[in-house]
């Protein structure tokens, strides 16, 4: 098929220079704002395209595939996470469902590394005292944070991102324990210094902190449950910059208010923001979702999304085709 007769459409606004290439190699239909699609126009703008390519809040369940018709053939998502895209749907009309895998591990390390330093330092509160013309000058008592280096961090989820924290948060003196369905290489391993933790429960026991790192599926959906929450030490802090459906949140602020957690770092929530319980819990830090807002990574995301588009357009496997059940071993063991 010749690219140019491809019709292809995105569901939001995307960086000048993706739009220009997109615009370049397809018949592509471009988004006039950065307003998400209601369901209805959503449907609409599927309906008369070979290829959609929507972002992280664009819901495409199983009543949205059957909505659409037949023309659709590919749905190119600009992002990788893909829980909002029903994709055993998608894969039995036919649909070919794509992400952008790969691009995002050192931007959401850097952000996870920020939350990691900046709960136990208190650097928002003092931020705010400022602000707030509340600071008076330098105390001997005032504002006591906890020392980073030294202490335990545990990740959930050793992938690319967990990694990529293991490594700067090494570099910083904490020691690195990690959890995932099995040990990661041992070579690996070795030059990360991680303790392996065959059993969560007994990982969130004994670490200082916890860094959240794997994706949202029926099996990791509140991971972190009040009952695990319970495990932690009150001295710990809870980091996430993966997907806000694995921590109950409602149990993190309740335990936070309570004492009974030092605080926590989030940059993803459960319902999509940040609850008015979890607003009003002290020693939070709480971020909108911007641990891949960088250039670069949303640049990389579009060329990525383009090849994907390309090599279908040609007639061969995108490169980066989600396959239902594919299990690299970095997946959490749940029970």
């Amino acid at each position: 098929m010749n690219p140019k007769n491809l019709k292809v459409a995105l569901t939001r606004r995307l960086p000048s220079p993706v739009e220009a290439r997109l615009s370049d190699l397809f018949d592509t239909t471009l988004h006039d704002s950065d307003e998400p699609l209601s369901p209805e126009r959503l449907v609409s703008r599927a309906q008369d395209v070979d290829v959609l390519a929507p972002t992280l809040g664009d819901r495409l369940d199983n009543a949205f595939f059957d909505a659409v018709g037949p023309r659709l053939r590919m749905v190119a998502n600009f992002g990788a996470g893909t829980d909002h895209i029903d994709v055993a749907a998608a894969n039995a009309r036919g649909i070919t469902v794509t992400n952008t895998p790969s691009v995002l591990a050192e931007d959401a390390a850097d952000m996870a590394m920020t939350l990691i330093l900046a709960v136990p330092r208190r650097l928002v509160e003092g931020v705010r005292s400022l602000e707030s013309g509340n600071f008076e000058g330098w105390s001997p008592t005032w504002m006591l944070g906890r020392r980073v280096r030294g202490k335990k961090l545990g990740i959930i989820g050793l992938g690319r991102v967990g990694e990529a924290i293991a490594r700067r948060a090494k570099a910083f003196g904490l020691s690195i324990h990690y959890h995932n369905r099995s040990p990661i290489n041992p070579h690996i391993a070795e030059e990360l210094g991680a303790t392996y933790w065959d059993s969560l429960d007994q990982m969130l026991a004994r670490v200082d902190i916890i860094s959240i790192n794997c994706p949202h599926t029926p099996a990791t959906f509140h991971l972190l449950s009040r009952r695990r929450l319970e495990l932690l030490q009150p001295q710990a802090y809870v980091v996430n910059v993966s997907r806000g459906e694995t921590i109950d949140e409602e149990a993190l602020a309740s335990m936070i208010e309570e004492g009974r957690l030092a605080g926590a770092g989030l940059d993803v929530y459960e319902r999509g923001a940040p609850s008015e319980k979890l607003m009003k819990a002290p020693n939070v830090v709480l971020l909108p979702h911007m641990a891949s807002a960088t250039v670069e990574s949303r640049m990389e995301m579009g060329e990525r999304m383009i090849i994907n588009i390309k090599m279908f357009a040609d007639g061969h496997k995108p490169p980066d085709r989600v396959i239902l059940g594919l299990d690299d071993g970095r997946l959490p063991r749940v029970g």
